[in-house]
């Protein structure tokens, strides 16, 4: 059963109470200029199935979430992870087609009107797929890093398969909107093939570039890795101390400098969902704080901070809806 909600969790909510998808996972959320959210996921009858599609939410000011609309129709391939995003009024939703990650295609649309009409799906050349998981840092030069990752070899953990299986992190630079591309990486952890995917980045006060990393239960920590060069080569991948559950996880940088970490502080389920807050450096947290927990699943975390200073995060709940919460980060305790 859940735990009563605390303090700093001002909305708590679901996207949708019926829809004509029976699973839905990886969600991404937007809050544009306007107060209106966008939220995005994918769902169908199971992760990996043809019939999964991407869906989006629009929540105007005021109003209830929109009924889910499909933004793709491969009737024989599945799709996965979206990823939203917004730069001088342009609205992306970059996301993969393909029947596993090893075999994905990376792909886009993009909307000049709020998210209310969508332009024609692009197609990334192969070897590229864009943001992988967690939404891009935008650098001040209007420079795009998508943290990306590749994973090779076999799809399901399992022993037998370690010596056939690797995971790495790389980093997707583009300098002009997403037209050109280069490839930086990748980010490894020592010693550890079968090891890091799904990065989260933010960029530190001193000008570095920092991120964190979903790991396999193998290794069992979130990790670390930073660039002093604006993304162009990067650290080896370094333990924290939070453990990592083989789960997805999220980083935003707040308006006051302190990063807000959403994640499973768990080290062999998704039963439990946290946030962590950090002053800037990425390697020391307060004390966790329970999200939600329970039978099932609370998984694969998106969040960011609108202009009015709330944190809004949507996370997986038991593989079936997408939960939207509102968290007023000024009331997370940070011990």
């Amino acid at each position: 059963m859940s735990i009563q909600n605390p303090v700093f969790i001002q909305t708590k909510e679901f996207i949708y109470d019926t829809a004509a998808f029976p699973s839905a996972h990886a969600s991404t959320i937007l809050s544009l200029q306007s107060g209106t959210l966008l939220a995005a996921w994918f769902g169908g009858t199971d992760e990996g199935n043809d019939d999964v599609e991407i869906w989006i939410s629009r929540k105007i000011p005021g109003e209830t979430w929109s009924r889910p609309e499909a933004l793709t129709n491969f009737p024989q391939m599945p799709t996965w992870n979206p990823v939203l995003f917004e730069q001088n009024g342009t609205i992306w939703i970059y996301f993969k087609i393909g029947p596993s990650p090893q075999q994905w295609i990376g792909a886009f649309r993009a909307s000049t009107d709020g998210g209310i009409s969508w332009g024609p799906i692009h197609y990334l050349p192969a070897g590229l797929l864009g943001p992988i998981r967690c939404k891009p840092l935008i650098l001040a030069d209007g420079t795009w890093l998508a943290g990306s990752s590749m994973e090779a070899g076999y799809r399901w953990d399992s022993p037998a398969d370690a010596p056939y299986r690797t995971w790495s992190v790389w980093i997707e630079r583009s300098t002009d909107q997403g037209v050109h591309w280069s490839k930086q990486g990748p980010v490894t952890a020592p010693d550890e093939p079968w090891g890091v995917i799904q990065p989260t980045l933010w960029q530190a006060e001193n000008g570095e570039i920092r991120m964190l990393m979903r790991s396999t239960r193998r290794l069992g920590k979130i990790m670390y890795a930073y660039s002093k060069d604006q993304g162009m080569t990067w650290s080896e991948a370094i333990s924290t101390q939070l453990p990592n559950p083989n789960a997805g996880i999220d980083v935003v940088k707040l308006q006051d400098g302190s990063l807000l970490l959403v994640y499973n502080h768990t080290t062999d389920n998704r039963k439990s969902i946290h946030v962590a807050v950090s002053h800037d450096d990425g390697l020391h947290w307060s004390k966790p704080c329970v999200l939600e927990e329970g039978p099932g699943e609370y998984s694969y975390p998106a969040v960011i901070q609108a202009a009015d200073g709330m944190v809004h995060l949507t996370y997986t709940w038991q593989r079936e809806r997408i939960r939207h919460l509102v968290l007023d980060p000024q009331q997370i305790p940070q011990d």
